[in-house]
């Protein structure tokens, strides 16, 4: 079975529909049913994005890609200084 790519702004769509039908007195498994997705997405979705509005989501997903760019750029300068490091002390 193929996966499928939900956009955040489809996320927080299921979210909130979701909410109105469990207002209404639906089950999960059934909203999730007719979403297509597991309850385990659900919930996995609802901690992640719950009670979040689509801007907020948006600067979320930014600042987390910011944030693994620079966990990047440091791993690789400690990298870096480890190598001259060896250099400077002849343990090459």
């Amino acid at each position: 079975m193929a996966r499928k790519r939900y956009t955040t702004e489809q996320i927080i769509g299921h979210l909130r529909e979701a909410e109105v039908r469990l207002g209404q007195g639906q089950t999960v498994g059934t909203i999730c049913r007719g979403f297509g997705i597991t309850e385990q997405t659900y919930y996995r979705w609802r901690r992640e994005y719950g009670g979040l509005k689509l801007d907020q989501a948006k600067r979320l997903k930014d600042l987390e890609r910011e944030n693994e760019r620079l966990k990047k750029a440091v791993s690789e300068l400690t990298l870096d200084k480890l190598i001259l490091k060896e250099a400077i002390e002849g343990k090459y």
